[in-house]
């Protein structure tokens, strides 16, 4: 480690930029922002930055730069020029004083360089590579982003203005770290990142009570996030079920979570499988919404993730009524529903203006030998019907549609292993389907799709491969 990270008291910082081009004004307004003091020495000044110097109360000094006179009263300098023997020189003069100084495009000549900053005040997040690369910074922040929401700031606020009370009613540290573990990972984060404020507060106050009354830390009841998984790239897990999966205790997941969505839990957390496949449950559902409960009710953050959405064909319906009937609390986060994701990948939306006005869900699953769905319903020209669990069922489902009056050439698509980089597609129609599976092996998870928006894959197949360049 080149340069070791340290954060400085910005009210206590006064700094003297030296240089009145583009740099300049990009380290002023993050200075400023900050609540640095800045000053400006330069022999060419833009008028945007003159503007931000004297605006935030600054001096500014029209000249070049002679000698370390300049610099008393100061306790960083930024050597910004664009001559690059001044900036050694002024970097040289600043360290021999003792001072902080960067020098622009040159990290090692000064003694401290700039991060690629995650503002969340008063939370921040810097990133810094010593130097090496700007941008792989710049990239990692927008990245990070993503995963640290504003709300953040907002939640550090509010506990530490109750740090105070907490540390008197909890004087033992690891009582007191205990404590901020379950507020900050419980009920009042998650009413923050809500945007419940109100809420929040009350709750933390609550809790405070609690401690005041001598009823010792608050102890976890327990909650169940019931999360959708996605169809299998495990890019496109929501922001909300990636930070939710990593504060769990257990994760409780079923055959369709694929293995890169597997890969983001914490190596910490325990995992439980209770795949269900056709004829094959290893663990009944009502056995799952047992175990639901009984995780919730040792006190420990449970994560159920199913493949696709919860409600559409995951039973997730099933699960929270047993959760609200044993008064456990519980989250449900949407996924992106195989649907929706294998057909983006194949490049065949699932409605258009010219072939398809509506979509339909249904499932494929064959009951004591047949598929007992309403055929006349299905049989609508400017419709898509996508079939889940269909796969065994696939040649009675082609034979019902044509039978009941579906024509016998319409497009038909065979999606295996969707969004995944296994993913197959196979492209037909209603009448030839069946005999092209009998000489291929298709593998579950497979999604069928029916409408004549399915013509549009060969033309739009140029997605599939740009998505993996």
């Amino acid at each position: 480690m080149t340069f070791f990270p340290l954060f400085h008291n910005t009210q206590q910082l006064s700094a003297l930029l030296i240089g009145g081009g583009n740099m300049a004004k990009r380290r002023a307004k993050s200075l400023i922002d900050a609540g640095v003091a800045c000053d400006l020495m330069a022999t060419k000044i833009a008028e945007d930055v003159l503007q931000l110097i004297e605006s935030a109360g600054g001096k500014v000094t029209v000249g070049a730069y002679v000698s370390d006179d300049v610099m008393q009263g100061y306790s960083l300098i930024l050597a910004l020029t664009d001559d690059r023997t001044a900036n050694h020189t002024i970097a040289n003069d600043a360290k021999a004083l003792g001072l902080l100084v960067n020098v622009s495009d040159k990290p090692n000549e000064g003694n401290v360089i700039f991060g690629a900053i995650i503002d969340r005040s008063p939370l921040t997040i810097t990133i810094n590579n010593g130097g090496a690369s700007p941008v792989l910074s710049s990239i990692l922040r927008q990245q990070l982003e993503q995963f640290v929401p504003k709300a953040y700031g907002q939640l550090a606020r509010l506990v530490g203005a109750y740090r105070p009370q907490v540390k008197q009613a909890l004087p033992n540290t690891s009582e007191r770290s205990i404590f901020w573990h379950q507020v900050l990972q419980g009920a009042v984060a998650e009413a923050v990142f809500s945007g419940k404020h109100t809420e929040a507060e009350s709750l933390l106050k609550k809790h405070l009570k609690e401690l005041d009354n001598g009823l010792g830390a608050v102890k976890s009841s327990g909650e169940v996030f019931l999360i959708g998984a996605g169809p299998g790239d495990p890019d496109l897990l929501t922001l909300r079920a990636f930070r939710l999966l990593q504060k769990a205790d257990v994760v409780l997941y079923d055959a369709l979570v694929s293995e890169g969505v597997m890969a983001l839990v914490p190596e910490q957390v325990e995992r439980v499988y209770v795949g269900k496949r056709r004829a094959n449950h290893s663990v009944p559902q009502a056995g799952i919404n047992q175990l639901l409960v009984d995780y919730a009710k040792q006190g420990k953050r449970v994560a159920r993730l199913k493949g696709g959405d919860p409600f559409i064909f995951g039973r997730g319906g099933e699960e929270i009524e047993t959760l609200a009937e044993q008064h456990v609390p519980f989250q449900v986060v949407p996924g992106i529903t195989a649907a929706n994701g294998c057909s983006a990948y194949s490049g065949i939306p699932l409605t258009h203006r010219d072939y398809a006005q509506s979509v339909r869900f249904l499932t494929g699953q064959l009951r004591d030998g047949s598929v007992d769905l309403p055929w006349p319903e299905l049989i609508v020209e400017g419709q898509t019907l996508v079939f889940y669990m269909g796969l065994k069922g696939l040649p009675l489902i082609c034979e019902a549609l044509i039978t009941h009056g579906m024509d016998k050439n319409m497009p038909v698509a065979l999606i295996e292993k969707g969004t995944t980089q296994d993913q197959r597609v196979m492209i037909s129609n209603l009448n030839d389907l069946p005999a092209m599976i009998k000489t291929e092996s298709v593998l579950s998870p497979s999604l069928f799709l029916v409408g004549r928006v399915v013509s549009l894959h060969d033309k739009l197949s140029w997605f599939t491969s740009s998505r993996d360049a």
